[in-house]
């Protein structure tokens, strides 16, 4: 490594809105030192409540400015704690990667909005942070999403390609890699939100554990194929998502454990068909994010692809961690003035570096 590696922290919170991963990791932003610990600290009730109330507003009001305060609350108090049970030093960081909490992402408008006080986290850590790390690629005429895949070929760089790395969070994204290292990116539909939302909506719980509510059902067919023709499947890409694009209503009127199979289901067909777009066909799918721990879901998108799908913590990363550790990685790149975002993985029209950073 040419480039000075630095302590990263990165913290994601993803559309599920379940909670906050933290993550450290020392690279020089092209390739991975090592990955230190990692944690997630869930989102207070009335944390998650003032977000939702947020989520589709684009002009701020007092329903966004709540959310924020408790999201920036929220991160501060889940670095604190992260760093006294794994013995973080917080002075021995040398950037902290903040997402923040995506509310409303409308690409088409050149508008993404990832709420988060960046300046108010790094006088509270006494680290410089790195946020708004979307906006330059929106402005610049990208999607701004997704952002993961520079960090998804720096993983998977001793790998047999091509292939596909996966991120469920409440959207789904892949990351296609090449032999040669090139990369594809783009959501593939929706992924935890609509299981979620149903659950929460007709099963009085936040989610499906282990996936056990959709295996107790049975999957409705033809809504299966009536989904599949929605037409952001045949979109080429780049394309992007937001939380709000797919939702569980196309279930309505099914059982709850048959609506929680036809839903679950439906996001392994939105990744199958993924492979439509890509320039050659991969050796393997590897599965991360939330719905890595749904095995459910992970035998219906082995069903659905018909290839070989591996959950990424069995190849001895962290799943949980990884998109965390990826904003730590943006973070560094952020700071050497190396693009995030690239034309194949969000349309952007040249390589595009971004973020706004703040001092301590």
């Amino acid at each position: 490594m040419s480039a000075p590696v630095l302590r990263a922290l990165g913290l994601m919170s993803g559309t599920s809105v379940d909670g906050i991963d933290v993550a450290v990791i020392e690279t020089d932003g092209e390739q991975i030192a090592s990955v230190g610990p990692s944690a997630t600290i869930a989102y207070p009730d009335e944390t998650r409540r003032l977000i939702r109330a947020a989520f589709g507003m684009e002009t701020a009001n007092d329903a966004t400015r709540a959310a924020e305060r408790a999201v920036t609350d929220a991160h501060i108090e889940a670095v604190r704690r992260a760093a006294e049970t794994h013995r973080i030093a917080l002075p021995s960081l040398g950037v902290v990667g903040f997402h923040g909490q995506t509310i409303t992402h409308r690409p088409e408008k050149q508008f993404t909005w990832q709420i988060g006080d960046g300046a108010a986290l790094a006088k509270a850590l006494g680290v410089k942070v790195v946020n708004d790390l979307r906006q330059a690629d929106v402005a610049a005429g990208g999607q701004g999403a997704p952002l993961v895949p520079v960090y998804h070929a720096a993983l998977a760089r001793d790998l047999r390609r091509p292939l596909a790395v996966v991120n469920v969070g409440g959207v789904a994204n892949v990351t296609w890699v090449g032999a040669d290292g090139t990369l594809l990116a783009f959501d593939t539909g929706p992924g935890n939100a609509p299981i979620d939302d149903w659950c929460v909506r007709r099963a009085g719980a936040r989610f499906d554990r282990d996936g056990a509510l959709a295996a107790a059902g049975k999957v409705d067919r033809a809504r299966l194929e009536r989904f599949s023709e929605h037409r952001f499947f045949s979109r080429r890409p780049p394309k992007s998502l937001d939380r709000g694009d797919f939702n569980d209503s196309w279930a309505d009127g099914l059982g709850v454990a048959d609506g929680a199979a036809t839903l679950t289901r439906g996001t392994a067909r939105g990744i199958a068909l993924a492979a439509r777009h890509f320039p050659q066909p991969v050796t393997q799918w590897i599965i991360s994010g939330g719905g890595a721990r749904n095995p459910t879901l992970l035998r219906a998108i082995a069903e659905e692809t018909q290839g070989r799908v591996l959950a990424a913590d069995s190849l001895g990363w962290d799943g949980d961690a990884i998109e965390a550790q990826a904003f730590g990685f943006l973070a560094v790149r952020s700071l050497r003035g190396l693009p995030l975002t690239f034309p194949t993985t969000t349309g952007v029209a040249k390589p595009q570096t971004g973020g706004r950073l703040h001092l301590p």
